[in-house]
């Protein structure tokens, strides 16, 4: 689902979040602010499950420790597609002399 505006920053979700926390309603706030009720509501989850109060879900520093190793395991699976290929080109390159190279596929 593509983003039809930049992401809010921390300080003003932080200020919304410090409205709710001072009574005011999701709901109220939608309609004097951009962010939706439900938006707000999501903000305010987040927020409960990074101080401990829920455990229905990762916490933020949970969630940015799961891209990290996603990113990292993508670029491990990488690198090592890149050394599989490079050892079966030296492989090839390195046979005993006298023996007839294997063919590749494609003719010459």
């Amino acid at each position: 689902m593509a983003r039809n505006r930049p992401p809010y920053s921390a300080e003003y979700r932080q200020k919304i979040l410090e409205l709710v926390w001072q009574g005011y309603e999701p709901a109220e706030l939608a309609r004097t602010y951009e962010p939706s009720a439900t938006t707000i509501h999501n903000w305010v989850a987040q927020a409960q499950r990074d101080a401990g109060e829920r455990s229905d879900g990762m916490t933020s520093e949970e969630r940015e420790e799961l891209r990290r190793l996603r990113k990292e395991n993508a670029q491990l699976l990488e690198e090592r597609e890149i050394l599989r290929k490079a050892a079966a080109w030296f492989a090839r390159e390195t046979e005993e002399p006298g023996r007839p190279k294997k063919s590749s596929g494609s003719s010459k």
